[in-house]
């Protein structure tokens, strides 16, 4: 009989009984020892230390290691840190932790909530130009699988960036059937459905051409279109972000792009910069981000391995940005990125 009744207590894992059992020893200890609210002071600074480095992330200066700049490319994964140190804050019972936590989580909800809305609807969505850019990595292993794919994506204007002396005929004639407007100028490009026109170098202080600005003439009216590719950064053990080169060239695009005479204008390219960086403030101070204003999430651009950071740019100004999603991988190292913009005025 005492056999039996083993057996069967054994069976009810989830009786009333167990279940309480299971409740004590999640909520033992909370009032034991310091108590809850003197346990867990190291996770709470911890936590307060992140959202004042969300929050402040402008007063970090970049004068050693350009660490601001740094921060402010990745800003959104601090976002991971509030689901850890939630975490640690159960495990050490600590109620003081559990509100600290809560500040870090209410700074990038302010912050980054916005972008996981879907704003805009995707490349169906109405609009009357199709805008596409992709880094094709001079190393590509399949430029004329990554110009097919390109070609698909439905983009009226595409810009390329890395285009190698090597590779721009295999991009030329890939492209030519749907695009028989283009111009390569040094290593960036852009292929357009609609006639170009007044296209040149840009010069953005390198000594070789990686910027380009041309009049694309579509049927809803004229945009000028810039396509530029700023110079990589690096992140350096004795150096922190070596950015200066970056930074130069992103200042002479933003005072380009400032003396244009076009009302409409498109940048697309790859920047190495993120929106948040304050490096890119001479061009993101007078564009908006399409993906900013229209996209879906976080469209995280590179590396196309694991994405962590949107650094290739699609930013416009004078017109309406209604959509804006990334496309498939190619043999890139960074994903191609497309906006859809009401250029017609209503």
């Amino acid at each position: 009989m005492a056999q039996q009744t083993y057996a069967m207590d054994t069976d009810s894992g989830g009786s009333p009984d167990r279940r309480r059992s299971g409740l004590r020893r999640l909520t033992h200890g909370w009032g034991e020892g310091k108590g809850p609210w003197r346990r867990g002071l190291f996770v709470a600074a911890l936590a307060l230390a992140v959202a004042l480095v969300t929050i402040l992330h402008a007063q970090i200066p970049n004068t050693i290691g350009n660490l601001g700049s740094l921060n402010e490319t990745f800003l959104p994964w601090l976002g991971v840190f509030v689901p850890l140190l939630f975490v640690l804050a159960v495990i050490r019972k600590s109620g003081t932790a559990l509100i600290a936590v809560m500040v870090p989580a209410i700074v990038w909800v302010n912050l980054f909530g916005g972008l996981l809305t879907d704003k805009g609807g995707g490349a169906g969505t109405a609009g009357d130009l199709t805008l596409a850019t992709h880094n094709v990595n001079a190393e590509n292993p399949d430029p004329e699988g990554t110009a097919r794919d390109l070609a698909a994506s439905g983009a009226d204007v595409l810009a390329l960036e890395e285009v190698t002396a090597r590779d721009v005929p295999v991009y030329e004639r890939a492209l030519a059937a749907k695009y028989p407007h283009h111009s390569v100028q040094g290593t960036v490009g852009v292929w357009s459905k609609y006639p170009l026109s007044a296209t040149a170098p840009v010069d953005i202080k390198l000594g070789w051409t990686r910027a380009l600005r041309t009049t694309v003439t579509a049927p809803t009216g004229k945009i000028a279109v810039y396509v530029a590719h700023l110079p990589s950064v690096r992140v350096k053990l004795n150096a922190g972000f070596t950015a200066s080169q970056r930074d130069q060239s992103a200042d002479a695009l933003g005072e380009a792009i400032d003396s244009e005479p076009l009302a409409k204008v498109a940048l697309l390219g790859d920047l190495n910069g993120t929106m948040n960086d304050r490096s890119l403030n001479g061009v993101t101070s007078q564009m908006r981000s399409a993906q900013g204003a229209a996209g879906n999430g976080f469209g995280f651009s590179w590396p196309a391995s694991f994405p962590m950071a949107r650094i290739d740019q699609i930013m416009v100004k004078g017109v309406e940005p209604v959509a804006s999603w990334t496309l498939p991988r190619t043999g890139s190292d960074h994903l191609p990125v497309a906006a859809r913009i009401q250029l017609r005025s209503s």
